[in-house]
């Protein structure tokens, strides 16, 4: 069985402790959180810290907790709390049903929110429904709090936006508006569960059934999850299917729709999704090549917008 190089094992009390244990050993130190993702790789001494800083005795870095208009998640707070939060489920669809999809039961019970996201895996399933959520990442380092948008977050293979020394503290989800609704669809690797590709998707409409939003992401292809704003931009201004509207802003949606111009169709939504790998660095594995990938985008892309729409009341 292969086994981690040695390493000297310091359990924080605190974040701030746990600051100060980064700036004492540098780069010779790693953070553990569930250690789903860490640990395997010591075995395999892929990773070899001379330091490993175990966040899990910070029971303040775990909870799930109404915000005003955000609902606010400790780093170290585990998937399976996420799973089963009723506040979760009551706004955010696609994370409780995202979180579901992750590994097996043993993973999603130590698996934590923080750790997944700093880790950055790109076939991860969480950046990506972060990024479409459009979730606010908040750390903490010897220069005091930040707040760091998901959109600046992610910005490479297995690279954040995070500073050496920083500890994420809280992920901050904004609620949705309104007539929205969250999707998040995946192929699946079937040994790992890792997406081969997955899709969130997040989709909101006024009052007349006409969306004003798209929040489309793509994990599991590229290097990192990425926003398609190609799609994003198809969808907005489009109107539901089964939403009449009168008026003169009725008579301009009937007209666009008779040259295919306004409906949120079935074919409109395809047509959107169909372009959700372009310009998007391809990886290329032994679990599908390139074009193959590229494929999957749409076929997902289309079924997690499909869901969110539907969602969406």
């Amino acid at each position: 069985m292969s086994v981690p190089a040695a390493f000297d094992y310091h359990p924080a009390t605190s974040v701030d402790e746990a600051i100060a244990l980064l700036q004492q050993y540098g780069d010779d130190a790693k953070l553990l959180a569930g250690g789903h993702s860490l640990l395997p790789t010591m075995k395999l001494r892929l990773a070899q810290p001379a330091h490993l800083i175990d966040l899990g005795k910070i029971s303040d870095l775990s909870y799930i907790r109404n915000d005003g208009d955000f609902v606010a998640v400790g780093a170290m707070t585990r998937y399976v709390d996420l799973e089963r939060s009723d506040l979760i489920k009551q706004h955010f669809a696609m994370l409780s049903e995202g979180i579901d999809l992750i590994g097996d039961q043993q993973v999603r019970n130590w698996g934590t929110i923080g750790g997944s996201i700093a880790h950055a895996d790109p076939a991860a399933d969480t950046p990506g429904m972060v990024l479409a959520l459009k979730a606010d990442i908040v750390a903490k380092g010897p220069n005091g709090v930040r707040t760091i948008k998901a959109d600046d977050f992610f910005m490479d293979l297995m690279q954040t936006a995070l500073q050496p020394n920083e500890v994420i503290t809280e992920v901050r989800f904004p609620k949705l508006p309104a007539h929205s609704g969250s999707a998040y669809t995946k192929l699946a690797n079937r040994a790992s569960h890792y997406a081969v590709v997955g899709c969130a998707a997040v989709m909101t409409f006024d009052d007349e059934g006409t969306c004003t939003a798209a929040s489309v992401v793509i994990t599991g292809a590229s290097v990192k999850a990425e926003r398609v704003g190609i799609v994003e931009a198809a969808l907005v201004g489009k109107k539901r299917e089964g939403e009449p509207e009168g008026g003169i802003a009725g008579l301009l949606h009937r007209v666009g729709d008779a040259i295919g111009g306004h409906k949120l169709d079935e074919d409109a939504i395809a047509d959107a999704a169909s372009v959700a790998a372009d310009g998007m660095e391809m990886v290329s594995d032994i679990h599908g090549s390139k074009e193959y990938r590229s494929q999957m985008c749409a076929v997902m892309a289309r079924r997690a917008i499909t869901a969110a729409v539907e969602r969406a009341s």
